[in-house]
């Protein structure tokens, strides 16, 4: 079976379905990962007696694949008596999985804060919630910036995985034509050019934000 390119061109609209759910969880996932991450990083910095427990639930977050995470989320918590929607289960699934990794870019952007800041924040009599909301964290999201662009490129690379647990996104759109015409390359085709078409607008919004902080030079 040859490829089609004109049938190629003729599903794109069903195929385009997914792309509302695909944007929709990329967005929430990533807001999802961001605040957990924070939250990760917050809380290992907080006490000391809590650090390695909370290194610990990072290292296991990060070191064990995204898809089993959110087939454990499907499939595991009903047996517990959770069940939940399978667009919530892959929001937060995606979001769990990325906290880990941008807890440690919050961990290095915190950490490139010169630490003159907190001595003078601590000689003001700033407690250390208002030291991280007033004067850390305001510095650290500017050197976040760039890592944070890029994992939200990642995230939203991620979410076919939830094809798997029939959330309708993109990959999921593209495999109900491919079951109803037994045509498997032209969907996945249309899927791949428009994840293509949509990680170039996002680098390209990544870096004109890159310039406006300041951390990229104009091209000449």
């Amino acid at each position: 079976m040859n490829f089609n390119f004109s049938f190629a061109i003729e599903i794109i609209p069903r195929v385009l379905e997914g792309i509302g759910n695909t944007v929709m969880i990329a967005v929430i996932s990533f807001i999802g990962a961001a605040a957990l991450g924070l939250f990760w990083e917050l809380l290992r910095r907080s006490h000391t007696t809590v650090r390695p427990v909370i290194q610990f639930v990072i290292d296991a977050i990060r070191s064990t694949p995204a898809l089993v995470q959110i087939y454990f989320l499907f499939f595991v918590l009903p047996y517990y008596g959770v069940t939940l929607p399978a667009l919530l289960v892959g929001s937060f699934g995606l979001s769990f999985y990325y906290s880990g990794y941008m807890s440690e870019v919050f961990k290095a952007g915190i950490d490139a804060v010169p630490a003159g800041q907190s001595e003078a924040a601590q000689s003001l009599g700033l407690s250390w919630a208002d030291m991280i909301r007033f004067v850390i964290l305001p510095q650290m999201l500017r050197n976040v910036a760039a890592p944070l662009g890029a994992y939200s490129i990642s995230i939203l690379k991620s979410t076919p995985l939830l094809a798997v647990i029939s959330v309708p996104e993109l990959l999921g759109s593209a495999l109900d034509v491919a079951s109803d015409t037994y045509r498997y390359a032209e969907p996945m085709f249309d899927v791949g050019v428009l994840f293509l078409a949509m990680s170039l607008v996002a680098v390209a919004g990544i870096t004109q934000l890159e310039r406006r902080l300041g951390l990229t030079a104009p091209s000449h």
